[in-house]
């Protein structure tokens, strides 16, 4: 079963091509939902060298990020490189 970790957002390495699938709508009304009712689904990232990756989760990365969060609830994946 997946444990549920606090990750530092500073520590989140977004690779390129993820990053191109963001949509600043979607952000926004997610960051709202998040202050009505909390985050409902950790996102998932891979523990690289010296920092996380993100796998899953890039619109609720963001809308954390955009609420002034500095660490975010996450489950650490193995995952392969893309």
């Amino acid at each position: 079963m997946l444990r549920i970790e606090k990750v530092a957002i500073s520590d989140i390495y977004v690779p390129t091509a993820r990053r191109k699938t963001l949509h600043p709508d979607t952000v926004r009304s997610l960051a709202e939902d998040i202050l009505e009712n909390g985050m409902k689904t950790p996102i998932q990232v891979r523990k690289d060298t010296n920092r996380y990756v993100l796998v899953e989760g890039l619109h609720r990365l963001e809308a954390a990020k955009w609420l002034g969060e500095s660490t975010i609830d996450s489950y650490l994946v193995q995952a392969r490189r893309h």
